[in-house]
């Protein structure tokens, strides 16, 4: 018997788990390493961020996954892995120095704030749980506090919400915050006038979800008109100070809570003993194998890897869950054959985004739909997209019961506790 290889998998979003199903484990020892010990459904981010999900119900223990059905025989270290020795194949997190014989990154991607000035910590995102449930408690907050606040213009101070970037996740907050605007705020604020609130969106290029069709761009920006969203267009943000936007034409717009989903960067990591071949966005340039240029016996999978074909000739393949799920599944094939004669070829399943109840939009491959069909559509693939059959209950639970009723129990303000700072990096 000879012993078997050591394939370390960084990140475990829909690329890292899906290789490790996919993997034979009798032929690979796979260890996963990821700085949270779950994975999650980042699609409804937004429905965390205003109230309409648990975070329990999109998030899954690796642990647990880990035992089950063909991931088990994987094993899983949690860690934030920090560098990359290429000579000695190892990584190195905040705990441990690990070794491998094959690397495979899969750690997905953070926000990216363009190099404006203090942004990061000024603004609220939604590339994690935890940014989702920060999100949510600073919405909460100032809803609470206006409601009991005389000064209306302190009031419509609080209240001011601004979005920034119009692609699917800028659009989705913004329409569920209009949601609970039009119709929350009168049952469960009703000290609080719609005139009250502000909502704005603010996007850069010509139209509002802008790798979808243009009848999906037109059909949301009406959604949103109906929910009460102001809509900017070929509009760029300069610098946001003492909430105080200031756009790239001058323009100012005060808002006290910013929203930012307008841009994304790979995750960072420093290199040793070689240095892999990067693309913009801090992407590794990958061939039709997904194996990273300029080192050996690595490869870069989703988000974080760049791929130009005949079919994506400049801009690399679109950064989408189903990308990241079919390169995987090829990926685990070359390297159950222990030969690489399956070059990846991406199958376009569509794209939809919701902007609230009974209004979405979603581009499939021989049909556009939108409202009630694309809505329930919309539902149906991200139901059966999560993990787990008591999860999917408890999502649909939620959203049969809010779909009926227009409330949910979820709007709870959770403050953790500042002390004591023990067990934690």
């Amino acid at each position: 018997m000879t012993e078997k290889k050591r394939i370390v998998v960084i990140g475990g979003g829909f690329s890292g788990l899906n290789l490790l199903k996919q993997i034979d484990k009798k032929k690979y020892d796979v260890l996963l390493i990821d700085r949270n010990n779950y994975h999650s459904f980042p699609p409804l981010f937004y429905q965390i961020a205003s109230s309409g999900l648990d975070p329990g119900s999109i998030s899954f223990p690796f642990r647990r996954e880990l035992r089950k059905g063909k991931v088990k025989g994987a094993r899983y270290n949690m860690g934030d892995v920090k560098s990359i020795d290429f000579s000695k194949k190892e990584i190195t997190t905040q705990y441990d120095t690990i070794g491998y014989d094959i690397l495979v990154i899969a750690a997905g991607t953070t926000n990216n704030f363009f190099g404006i000035e203090g942004l990061k910590e000024q603004v609220y995102t939604l590339k994690s749980t935890g940014e989702a449930l920060r999100c949510r408690n600073e919405i909460l907050y100032r809803l609470e506090e206006a409601s009991i606040t005389t000064d209306i213009e302190k009031r419509r101070k609080l209240l001011s919400f601004t979005v920034i970037g119009g692609g699917p996740t800028g659009v989705e907050i913004a329409g569920a915050i209009g949601e609970m605007k039009r119709y929350i705020l009168h049952r469960e604020y009703p000290d609080i006038s719609t005139d009250d609130l502000k909502i704005t969106i603010i996007e850069g290029t010509d139209r509002l979800l802008r790798t979808m069709s243009e009848s999906a761009s037109r059909e949301a920006r009406e959604y949103l008109g109906h929910l009460m969203v102001d809509v900017k267009l070929e509009t760029t943000m300069k610098s946001y100070n003492n909430n105080v936007i200031t756009l790239a034409n001058g323009e100012e717009i005060y808002s006290e809570m910013v929203i930012w989903t307008a841009g994304i960067t790979g995750e960072p990591f420093e290199f040793i003993g070689g240095t892999p071949e990067m693309a913009r966005g801090n992407r590794f340039v990958v061939d039709e194998y997904n194996k990273v240029a300029g080192v050996d016996d690595v490869y870069a999978l989703g988000d974080i890897s760049f791929l130009c074909n005949d079919d994506y000739p400049t801009s690399g393949h679109p950064q989408l869950a189903q990308v990241a799920i079919q390169q995987a599944k090829n990926l685990a094939k070359n390297l159950n054959k222990g030969e690489f004669t399956s070059k990846f070829k991406y199958v376009d399943k569509g794209t939809m985004a919701t902007v609230g109840r009974n209004r979405a939009v979603a581009d499939l491959k021989h049909i556009h739909l939108y409202g009630r069909p694309a809505w329930v559509t919309w539902m149906f693939v991200h139901l059966i997209s999560i993990l787990g059959m008591r999860n999917k209950l408890n999502v649909l639970i939620n959203w049969i019961w809010a779909y009926c009723t227009y409330s949910t129990s979820l709007r709870l303000l959770f403050h953790p506790t500042k002390y004591p700072k023990k067990g934690q990096s």
